[in-house]
């Protein structure tokens, strides 16, 4: 991916090497609101969530110094932020609406949000509550090793996939299907927040439309790294490693072949209006 003469966004806000401690003072409700995101989500909140407080940090934490290679990281993922907020600001700008800008936080082994307490093992993760991005980017690491996705560009796409479930809910779409979601049955629900993640998928896809489009951001080999990465975190899959079996009913994220898809569909055609997956006769 060519990247390094991109803009780099001022929506990033480090965290990194800052302590969150665990403890029932000060965490209670706010991990029970993660608890509900993270079910929004598609998340196991039992792995995600724990009551905790805040703990200040140490001072050895205060002056944590990184490689690097991860300060490098740190810039490429300002530079894909800075770049979804080009797309979609002029896409939003079309649509006579404005777009607001989420912020990205970088952290290490959990973190604090206003949805509350959440560990790295979700892995990335939306905030509607505060509009905010969370990424621990040793992700990428378990991303390449474990999901068979490595490069650039898959790790492009876990951002603009985040920065998906942040266009929905400025338009709505998340606050419609938490509605519809609370008033059906488990096997609905999860059907509902498939069309959900599916959605983002292809909102990623548009991103990287218009991207290349404008800025010639894709090199060979990039989007077979970005569908890779579809493929990688596949409910089929991901049930296949963990269980030994799949569960379709089960699913909330959608199999590899349908992350794919949807991804290829906003590549390929860059309209937000063909993202509808709600609608689709074919997922």
């Amino acid at each position: 991916m060519r990247w390094e003469r991109g803009r780099r966004s001022d929506n990033i806000e480090d965290r990194r090497g800052m302590r969150v401690g665990r403890g029932l003072a000060g965490g209670g409700i706010g991990a029970i609101v993660l608890a509900l995101v993270a079910m929004y989500f598609g998340v196991d909140p039992s792995v995600v969530l724990n009551q905790v407080g805040n703990q200040a940090p140490t001072q050895a934490e205060q002056q944590a110094t990184f490689s690097p290679e991860e300060e490098r990281l740190k810039e490429f993922v300002s530079v894909v932020l800075a770049d979804t907020e080009d797309v979609w600001g002029t896409l939003f700008q079309a649509a006579g609406q404005r777009y607001q800008q989420p912020t990205l936080v970088l952290f290490s082994g959990a973190v604090e949000s206003a949805c509350g307490f959440a560990e790295a093992a979700v892995g990335p993760f939306y905030c509607p509550a505060d509009q905010k991005l969370y990424l621990d980017m040793r992700f990428f690491n378990d991303l390449a090793q474990r999901h068979d996705a490595p490069g650039d560009f898959a790790q492009a796409y876990v951002v603009a996939h985040e920065v998906g479930h942040h266009v929905q809910t400025l338009l709505g779409i998340s606050k419609q299907v938490h509605a519809a979601r609370s008033r059906a049955g488990e096997v609905e629900g999860n059907a509902l927040q498939v069309k959900m993640e599916l959605q983002a998928d292809c909102f990623a896809g548009v991103w990287a439309h218009h991207a290349h489009k404008a800025r010639q951001i894709l090199e060979p080999g990039d989007t077979e790294e970005a569908l890779a990465a579809a493929a990688g975190v596949g409910d089929d899959r991901l049930q296949k490693q963990a269980r030994g079996h799949v569960v379709p009913d089960s699913f909330t994220h959608g199999s590899s072949a349908q992350r794919m898809r949807w991804f290829s569909n906003g590549l390929q055609g860059g309209d937000p209006e063909q993202c509808d997956t709600f609608q689709a006769a074919r997922l």
